[in-house]
């Protein structure tokens, strides 16, 4: 009979603890935390072996382990725990640790999840735009000219000169980085397989029932101490969703609309209707809108669930809250963006600019933030219903 070889990494129990699993030396591996979990298993549950191999210092045990991200931390182990060791917290803290394993450039990784670099990474997305404004002599807002005396965004940073390429180009390098760490965990995962096992579905039925449980939130529904975030995580995740559609379509009238020379300079000049316009207007404002506000209300029903429930549940990490205080951000500003050109002030321009710094950092630090979690979350999910861990 073989003999299995560990090997501790008593560095990686320090930096467990360090990122937020301070608690995991109070784990006595009672196992109250699998029996209590709606969500784990019932052949090799967690979270109680995850914190076995987080106290043994194995890393690679841990990162190539699909449950790490199967745990949606409904923090009930947590809430019941008798020694307050926190298994939520523990493996969140190594999911955190997780991304910055697999992630590319990893020292952007460790920078975003560092108080220290807050200041020095949000200055990046304000430089550039703050450069973008300079540029065209509009620092003195009054310069920027008006459309029939009303303040036109599109005229301040020349939407398709400026803004669409920055944010486009930072959306796909965001979704390169993206792809490249879900692909290296997917090796992990796939080496860490016992050998000869056969996938119990195909790659394909596992994804397409991954997309069906993601979008119900089935799982977040399973959980008791945390029930009501499941409404909180719908309101946000389907307000993305919204804001991306009201995205594309209104970056689909910039290029439709005559005089844009877009579509002419790619060789396929297009004549659209005024009504066309006026009616795709009226659609991606009103998709926008009701986004924005269902964005703003889900991130708040978050912050009230994670105030409520700290007692139970923990508090959450500053991993957690960074992401959750850029979401806010970016929804109060872009609304207040919206009104304040309505109502054609002035200040509605530096508030335009403050939006968009959110909106940068957002998606340039995707891959490295909490943001991340669908990626590496929904790959856990395939790969576990595909070889039928779930």
């Amino acid at each position: 009979m073989s003999e299995r070889v560990l090997n501790p990494d008593l560095g990686f129990v320090k930096d467990v603890i360090n990122a937020g699993g301070e608690s995991l030396k109070k784990c006595y591996q009672c196992a109250t935390c699998s029996v209590v979990c709606n969500v784990s298993p019932d052949d090799s549950p967690f979270p109680r072996k995850e914190m076995v191999q987080a106290q043994w210092g194995l890393k690679e045990e841990l990162f190539r382990n699909p449950d790490i991200w199967l745990c949606h931390q409904c923090s009930d182990c947590t809430a019941y725990c008798p020694r307050g060791a926190k298994p939520g917290e523990v493996l969140g803290a190594i999911r955190r640790m997780s991304i910055e394993e697999f992630s590319a450039p990893r020292f952007l990784a460790k920078m975003v999840n560092q108080p220290k670099f807050l200041l020095l990474l949000l200055a990046v997305p304000v430089a550039i735009i703050v450069a973008f404004v300079a540029g065209q002599g509009f620092l003195n807002f009054s310069n920027v000219p008006l459309t029939d005396g009303k303040i036109e965004y599109g005229n301040f940073l020349f939407s398709l000169k400026y803004v669409d390429p920055l944010f486009s180009a930072i959306a796909v390098l965001a979704l390169a980085s993206l792809i490249m760490g879900a692909t290296k965990y997917w090796k992990a995962m796939y080496a860490g397989m016992p050998a000869g096992q056969q996938p119990a579905k195909p790659l394909g039925v596992a994804v397409s029932e991954t997309i069906s449980e993601i979008i119900a939130h089935k799982r977040f529904d399973k959980c008791e101490t945390t029930k009501a975030r499941s409404t909180a995580h719908k309101l946000v995740f389907f307000s993305f969703i919204g804001l991306f559609i009201t995205t594309i379509l209104a970056f689909g009238k910039v290029i439709l609309q005559p005089g844009s020379g877009y579509l002419a300079y790619l060789g396929h000049p297009v004549e659209v209707s005024a009504a066309f316009l006026t009616g795709l207007t009226v659609v991606f404002k009103i998709i926008g809108n009701v986004s924005a506000v269902a964005l703003i209300i889900g991130i708040f029903l978050v912050m009230s669930n994670r105030m409520k429930n700290a007692p139970k549940a923990g508090i959450g990490s500053y991993y957690d809250w960074l992401f959750i205080t850029i979401v806010a951000g970016l929804g109060i500003t872009g609304l207040l963006a919206e009104l304040l050109r309505l109502a054609n002030t002035p200040i509605a321009y530096p508030t335009y600019m403050i939006h968009l710094s959110f909106v940068f950092f957002l998606f340039a630090y995707a891959p490295f933030s909490k943001m991340a979690h669908m990626f590496y979350r929904a790959t856990a999910m395939v790969f576990g219903k595909m070889t039928g861990r779930i």
